[in-house]
C-alpha cells in the first residue's frame, strides 16, 4: 500500500506492506535511525516519536495508521545546528550514558513538557515510566527533563 506521512516537515510517501511498523518505515524507507528498535514490545520506548504532537511508541503503530499524519523524530527536534531545549538540558544535565535510550526519553519528556508544562519531580518520574533506560538511575533524566520545563516557562513569559 502507498502511504504519505510528513516526516520531519517533510512530505514523504513510499510503498510498504500492510504490516509495516512505524519504526521499520522511519529506519528503513526515510533513513532516520535516530529511532531505535529496542524491543518489538512497547516495552522500552527508544522507539518513541511523536504522532501529531503525542508521544507514541512507534513499534506499535502501523505506518499505515501514520498515513497523512505528522511525526516528528529525534532528526526533526532541532532547529539546524540550534539544539531543541530538551536535547540541550539531556546535554547539559548528563541524561544520557549509552545513548540507546536517549532518542526516545527526549521524544517522551518532549510531549510530557507539552502536556504537563509545569511538571514535579513525581509528574516527571510517572510520564517517562514507559520508557527504559539501562544505565542510569533516572536521576539526571528527570533533571534535564525539569530543566528543560524551565526554561521553557521563561521563554513563555
Amino acid at each position: 500500500m502507498q502511504v504519505s506521512i510528513n516526516v520531519n516537515g517533510e512530505q514523504r510517501s513510499h510503498e510498504v506492506e500492510d504490516r509495516t511498523l512505524l519504526v521499520h518505515y522511519l529506519r528503513d524507507d526515510c533513513g532516520l535511525t535516530g529511532t531505535n528498535i529496542g524491543c518489538d514490545t512497547t516495552s522500552c520506548g527508544a522507539c518513541t516519536v511523536l504522532l501529531d504532537g503525542e508521544s507514541v511508541k512507534s513499534c506499535t503503530v502501523l505506518a499505515a495508521q501514520a498515513d497523512g499524519h505528522q511525526v516528528t523524530t529525534i532528526e526533526g527536534l532541532a532547529d539546524g545546528e540550534e539544539l531543541h531545549p530538551m536535547q540541550r538540558a539531556f546535554q547539559q544535565k548528563h541524561g544520557l550514558q549509552c545513548g540507546f535510550c536517549t532518542p526516545g526519553m527526549v521524544m517522551a519528556s518532549v510531549s510530557l513538557v507539552e502536556e504537563n508544562p509545569n511538571p514535579t519531580e513525581a509528574d516527571v518520574r510517572a510520564g517517562l515510566e514507559g520508557n527504559l533506560c539501562r544505565c542510569t538511575g533516572y536521576h539526571n533524566i528527570v533533571e534535564a527533563v525539569l530543566t528543560a520545563a524551565k526554561e521553557k516557562q521563561g521563554a513563555a513569559e
